[in-house]
């Protein structure tokens, strides 16, 4: 599966959308990937997922465990867990790190592969990749359905995209004027359920 075939996945599940958002980074951007649209869709994550596992295993060898960050990563981290045939945990936030918790544990040298569904600056990835750490974990690579950063992204692992795509992203103070002028839409992302 290449990045057209990924693309034509989002386009089909009316998931790839034009305007003006706010990503989970705080960066604007004219493109939003709804992969809520997508994920939902069970034959359709499976096929993602299925062919990023295939990746991986190409990529990296053998796996033992797939680690996503929750919320937007444990769908994708757990499909493409199963297609490795491996165990799928999850990190979540506590006092704002990530943590595995509800019993969660990694045993010290397992080779993990973390798992996310859409990386556009590589911090949650990184925060992620931490925390594996930090419980024994070693990380051979990070994973993603989708790096919108056009390959850019350092999570401090090796990055396997099933997708690259070089979507633009602004700070809320350098928008070019054809952008700022569109009025800003909520695509559900993480920092505008916060505030």
């Amino acid at each position: 599966m290449n990045t057209e075939d990924v693309l034509t996945e989002f386009r089909d599940a009316g998931a790839l959308r034009e305007g003006h958002f706010v990503l989970s980074s705080g960066l604007h951007s004219p493109v939003f990937l709804q992969k809520n649209l997508v994920f939902m869709d069970t034959a359709r994550c499976e096929r993602l997922c299925k062919a990023l596992a295939e990746k991986i295993t190409a990529t990296v060898g053998r796996v033992d465990v797939a680690i996503s960050p929750a919320v937007g990563g444990i769908i994708p981290g757990y499909e493409t867990a199963r297609h490795l045939k491996v165990r799928s945990l999850y990190v979540e936030r506590e006092g704002g790190a990530f943590k595995l918790r509800r019993g969660f544990a990694v045993e010290p040298g397992e080779r993990v592969v973390m798992v996310e569904d859409i990386v556009t600056t590589g911090l949650s990835s990184r925060e992620c990749i931490e925390a594996i750490r930090k419980a024994g974990g070693e990380v051979v690579a990070a994973a993603c359905i989708v790096d919108r950063s056009g390959g850019r992204a350092d999570v401090g692992v090796p990055l396997i995209a099933l997708a690259t795509l070089d979507v633009p992203a602004y700070p809320a103070d350098a928008l070019p004027p054809e952008l700022a002028a569109l009025p800003v839409e909520d695509p559900g992302s993480r920092r505008l359920a916060k505030g």
